[in-house]
């Protein structure tokens, strides 16, 4: 059997057209950086990225780039003043403290799943991100999970899961 060379090529155009859908968009196994920043009046802060897509082990570090303002990367979790569970079951919370600007903190998490996460002086001006490490688990939290006294500026804010994971890493708009 011959295949032609117009059907050759039109089979490896096809092949070349499904590859992007093949490919999960995957961040380096280097320090994932994520800035904290704000408008020099106060008037707007922000993490960014807001979502990240991690692989597990990798290390996130915050950077304070805000010269106003001082913030915190805190886990979603009832240890952090009761805040409701937004991370992995098996999951440790975390706290960064307050980071002056130019302070970093950075983290390691190794427990597949979602954790959203926020600055608890600016949790109200809608200052929190997402981090997915592996992928979504079967039986943890989901975004849909509206559980707990989080502000609606802050329910808005967060990219959704898909989005994170089609795209690797989500800007702040």
């Amino acid at each position: 059997m011959t295949i032609s060379r117009r059907r050759l090529l039109w089979a490896g155009g096809g092949l070349a057209a499904l590859l992007p859908a093949l490919k999960r968009p995957a961040l380096s196994a280097g320090i994932v950086e994520i800035t904290m920043g704000g408008r020099d009046n106060g008037a707007h802060v922000w993490f960014d990225p807001i979502g990240v897509l991690v692989e597990p082990g990798q290390t996130i570090r915050w950077t304070n780039r805000d010269p106003g303002n001082s913030h915190t990367a805190t886990a979603y979790h009832p240890r952090n003043d009761d805040r409701p569970q937004r991370i992995p079951q098996n999951a440790a919370p975390w706290d960064s403290d307050f980071l002056l600007p130019e302070e970093s903190y950075s983290l390691t998490l190794t427990h597949p799943g979602v954790y959203d996460y926020y600055c608890i002086p600016h949790e109200h001006a809608g200052m929190v991100g997402r981090i997915v490490v592996g992928a979504p688990v079967r039986g943890g939290w989901t975004e849909d999970d509206r559980a707990g006294d989080l502000p609606e500026v802050a329910l808005r804010a967060f990219p959704r899961v898909d989005e994170i994971m089609a795209r690797g890493i989500v800007r702040r708009s």
